[in-house]
């Protein structure tokens, strides 16, 4: 099978640009398109809640219920902000485009930096949570969590590579089965609970000691707790990103898959929570603190919950952990679809390569999302696939975004409200919620800079003015380029002649249809170049060359040391300086050849030689292609002697 036959195996056949209104999205298909990172991280939020309180003793597991209520609220608030956003600028961006409207381009720059970190973390947190709750259920696996997660990250790209709505299809599926397996699970601890058969974990009875932790110390862990679980809003952001991408009206049905995200990630976590305080759930990442031997493997939370809400081994059991593996997978899949609009959104302004505005034969922009699953990958290979050891440079990027947008759009209703005459109770309302949803997220920043710091926070500290740093070199190299290459005013100076030179290896096919290509320019002069080597014979070209009556002058060059680009580049430059005022013409014979493999076959002089001339001025380089067909397919022509053609030497 060829390339392109694989390719369109994998990818499908391209899509033609009419069909672009046929791949946007309705809201029941939005939702795990662009929410499942949100609702998926009910499945580790609450466990980070209770790594962080285990380290304080029992007093301090007792105040998981309200730092779980925190977290609700935090995430009411966002999501309130959120849908003004999606309103205010229906054409996608997100806290990249609030920024650059409201603040200028350098706020622009930190927003869309903090988003690539965030988007990155996404996929190599997600997948590797995912891969720890199938571990959970199978044991066997833990050897291969790299392996696995990997794995799954290229299966994701070459999903997403198909196309937004064929991936949403595909996730729509494993999406809803895990918000409806977790509500059963919910339901049927309410009502175990109602007729006095309370659910009890199995870890409930691990023994947890009673650490004196107070003061500052105390108030420390409880806000390194709440930062941990603000985990849950990761991904609220993605739904602003993606607006152009909703069936139409797009901000109205953006806003109301929004509240639908929200209403169901609000009951599941503060469920989650709710039920893992009350069956006494205990969970450490260092498995002494509950008196456990050290390398003892702990469930997941979720995979607690289950087994003592279904029972250990039940179908139940398998279903939660499975769905809870597929969809904490497919929750990348939010950053699959964000970060890709967002980098052509840079690739449009000139801040990252203009290649990421570029839609694929799928209508999605490709190489977003293969530079993505890229660096996610690495981060999974870097930390050794570790949940707990990524998910501390988690959300930091998230929060400095959400701190950026809602201050943006707190600007964008007051600039509005200078020249409003309508609409203004409406707008004063709005600002009011943004204003609260940027002083929130900001404390929330600030909490999770000192909480997170010495945890590996620094890292995404550090990367963030790097990508900046970056972005600006990117587009400070555009300007500089479009500059040199603005058209002069009085336009480009005609060459008074041009001096064309054809590279002859040997005197075959390729090399009489350079030569006939080269004539029927008609340049000043033209002349046949063949380097000596020891491997060539220049007495037997010059033989051939004349029986073939040839009307172009061959050149003979020597080449001590074996070389062809060497001494072939001298001539040429020995010409041009010649004729100062005149432009060389060199005419490359290649092979097009009909397999991948044979083209490490061929034409590597011709390639070398063809990188050095890019690079001397008053030299133009072009090839001339000769398709190399199966021999059983070639037809014999009678031959026909060359047109004499007046060539001036």
């Amino acid at each position: 099978m060829t390339t392109l036959g694989v390719k369109r195996l994998m990818v499908g056949e391209p899509l033609r640009n009419d069909r672009a209104a046929h791949t946007l999205l309705p809201k029941w298909l939005a939702l795990p398109v662009f929410c499942s990172d949100p609702l998926s991280s009910v499945a580790y939020a609450t466990e980070e809640i209770l790594l962080v309180l285990v380290l304080g003793g029992a007093a301090a597991l007792a105040f998981t219920p309200w730092v779980g209520a925190a977290v609700v609220a935090l995430l009411v608030i966002v999501v309130a902000s959120y849908t003004k956003t999606v309103h205010a600028y229906p054409g996608g961006g997100g806290a990249y485009a609030v920024a650059k409207d409201t603040f200028g381009q350098g706020t622009a720059l930190v927003a869309a930096s903090a988003l690539v970190v965030d988007y990155i973390l996404t996929v190599a947190v997600s997948v590797t949570a995912g891969v720890a709750n199938l571990v959970s259920a199978f044991p066997a696996l833990d050897a291969w969590v790299v392996e696995l997660s990997v794995g799954l990250i290229v299966l994701l790209t070459v999903v997403n590579l198909r196309g937004v709505k064929e991936s949403g299809l595909s996730f729509a599926l494993p999406t809803y089965l895990f918000i409806g397996t977790v509500l059963v699970m919910l339901g049927a601890a309410a009502v175990r609970t109602v007729i006095g058969q309370p659910v009890v974990a199995a870890s409930s009875g691990y023994p947890v000691e009673t650490t004196d932790v107070t003061g500052l110390a105390a108030v420390f862990l409880l806000l390194r707790a709440f930062a941990s679980g603000c985990t849950a809003l990761t991904g609220v952001e993605a739904v602003s990103n993606g607006v152009p991408f909703f069936r139409a009206p797009k901000a109205r049905n953006a806003s109301l898959t929004l509240i639908a995200m929200g209403t169901l990630a609000v009951v599941m976590f503060g469920g989650v929570t709710l039920l893992a305080v009350t069956s006494g759930v205990h969970i450490a990442e260092n498995p002494a603190d509950l008196g456990l031997p050290p390398g003892t493997a702990q469930p997941t939370v979720i995979a607690q919950l289950g087994a003592a809400v279904f029972g250990s081994g039940s179908l139940g059991f398998y279903a939660l952990q499975i769905f809870t593996t597929a969809v904490l997978v497919l929750a990348a899949n939010t950053a699959f679809n964000s970060f890709p609009i967002m980098a052509s959104v840079l690739g449009r302004d000139g801040y990252l390569p203009r290649q990421f505005g570029r839609r694929g034969d799928r209508l999605v922009f490709s190489n977003g999302v293969v530079m993505l699953a890229a660096a996610a990958a690495l981060l999974v290979v870097a930390f050794d696939a570790s949940v707990t050891r990524l998910v501390q440079l988690y959300i930091l990027g998230v929060f400095l975004s959400f701190t950026i947008s809602q201050a943006g759009m707190v600007r964008h209703w007051t600039r509005l409200l200078r020249t409003a005459t309508t609409r203004r109770g409406a707008m004063h309302r709005d600002r009011i919620i943004n204003g609260l949803g940027a002083c929130v997220t900001a404390l929330v920043l600030v909490i999770v800079v000192v909480t997170k710091f010495s945890h590996g926070a620094w890292l995404v500290i550090i990367a963030v003015p790097a990508f900046v740093a970056l972005m600006v070199a990117i587009h400070r190299h555009y300007e500089r380029t479009d500059q040199r290459q603005a058209a002069p005013p009085g336009g480009v100076t005609l060459p008074a002649r041009v001096h064309a030179v054809v590279l002859v290896s040997r005197l075959n096919a390729a090399a009489m249809q350079a030569l006939a290509f080269a004539r029927a320019a008609r340049p000043s002069t033209l002349v046949g170049l063949h380097v000596q080597t020891d491997r060539s014979n220049p007495g037997d070209l010059a033989a051939e060359w004349e029986r073939r009556a040839i009307p172009v002058p061959l050149v003979l060059v020597d080449s001590p040391f074996r070389d062809v680009t060497g001494p072939a580049l001298e001539y040429i430059q020995r010409m041009h300086t010649e004729h100062p005022g005149d432009l060389v013409a060199v005419y490359l014979p290649e092979y097009v050849v009909t397999h991948w493999w044979e083209a490490l076959l061929h034409n590597q002089s011709a390639m070398r030689l063809k990188a050095r001339l890019l690079f001397m001025p008053g030299v133009v380089t072009t090839s001339v292609p000769t398709v190399l067909r199966p021999a059983q397919t070639r037809v014999d022509r009678p031959t026909e002697p060359p047109v004499e053609q007046p060539v001036r030497h």
